[in-house]
């Protein structure tokens, strides 16, 4: 199953209920407005952009409970006001009260919360609508020239910076029965797992285009932190690339052709094995299948962003492509200077290109 196909192009912000979340941890309270606020014209897309801009490509989620979905507190929120859009200025309110509660952790910073009901969210077969929830937890000062009695006078005010949003979710009312679609975004650095786990009860879709970028982050992390110190960075390069490329051309993966071409050797396979237990510990996840149909437009992203450089503490930066790295062990030769007391690298080559 693939990633559905969203445009934001024709869509409108309608309508928004706002909320002002104090400090939960200092016992400090939430306000939520009484009235909806409603844009039109230009006020209305410039809106709609800010609030819609920091959700494209970002992995798609569903909203989850461990029970039953309906206990999710954004699932039964989203449901209510996409069935009837009146519930909104209730249902915002419900959203802050339940972002509020969770707010409890002294790493998480009171802020300001929009609950925006947008229209027109395009699908393959027609238009639906979203909600796009999103926290700002920094208020950015700004002047603003106006004319006061015949003359012009400077004011400074605080504000919402759209540049500066930290966290956001739009809930797209698409695939209903299995928590919707969903995406996130948290650009804070505390709590990590809180605004997806904790505030929004999400997990990630669990389909082709998320598991095969899955695997090439665990492949590339494997070659960077996964094998034995002593492995030189070009053998890492070198296996990470090999990995990655098996992604690419294979049309099915399949966990034991992986080992058996890509890694080669028992000793590897094993390290692997191992890895990928750490890995998937690490980041809390369920296992990954042995095997799964791979994306072919998520296996060329990760190819493209492989890195195949090494950087040095003299303020050298080595690049080499994925030619080089297949026969690195022909053309790379590494040593040791006694005398300087420094590693060195010897690299032979035919002729120079321009």
């Amino acid at each position: 199953m693939e990633t559905p196909s969203f445009s934001f192009q024709d869509a409108r912000l309608s309508a928004m209920s706002l909320a002002k979340l104090g400090d939960a941890a200092r016992g400090e309270p939430l306000q939520t407005s009484r009235t909806l606020c409603r844009f039109q014209g230009d006020e209305a897309e410039m809106l709609t952009h800010c609030f819609l801009k920091s959700f494209r490509s970002l992995e798609l989620h569903q909203l989850h409970h461990h029970t039953d979905l309906a206990k999710n507190e954004l699932f039964a929120s989203a449901t209510s006001i996409f069935e009837n859009n009146d519930t909104l200025l209730e249902q915002g309110a419900a959203i802050a009260r339940h972002l509020h509660e969770k707010s409890r952790h002294p790493n998480i910073k009171p802020g300001d919360l929009c609950v925006a009901l947008i229209e027109g969210i395009s699908v393959s077969w027609g238009k639906v609508q979203a909600l796009s929830i999103i926290k700002s937890e920094s208020r950015v000062p700004f002047l603003q020239i106006s004319e006061r009695d015949g003359d012009l006078v400077l004011t400074t005010e605080q504000g919402i910076y759209p540049e500066k949003i930290d966290k956001g979710c739009l809930i797209i009312n698409y695939n209903r029965e299995h928590g919707y679609s969903v995406f996130l975004f948290d650009k804070s650095s505390a709590g990590a797992q809180f605004w997806v786990r904790d505030f929004a009860g999400a997990k990630p879709v669990t389909n082709d285009d998320f598991l095969t970028r899955r695997y090439a982050e665990l492949c590339a992390e494997f070659a960077r932190r996964g094998l034995p110190e002593e492995i030189p960075a070009e053998e890492r390069m070198e296996l990470a690339g090999r990995t990655t490329n098996f992604l690419k051309e294979a049309e099915e993966f399949d966990l034991a052709e992986f080992g058996a071409k890509a890694l080669e050797t028992p000793d590897r396979i094993a390290q692997f094995d191992a890895f990928k237990s750490q890995y998937e510990e690490e980041g809390e996840s369920e296992p990954l299948p042995d095997t799964f149909t791979v994306s072919k437009k998520e296996a060329e992203k990760a190819a493209n962003r492989l890195k195949s450089r090494m950087k040095l503490d003299v303020g050298v930066e080595l690049r080499f492509s994925r030619g080089f790295l297949h026969q690195a062990t022909h053309f790379l030769e590494r040593g040791h200077d006694e005398e300087k007391q420094m590693e060195y690298i010897k690299i032979f080559y035919r002729k120079e290109e321009a």
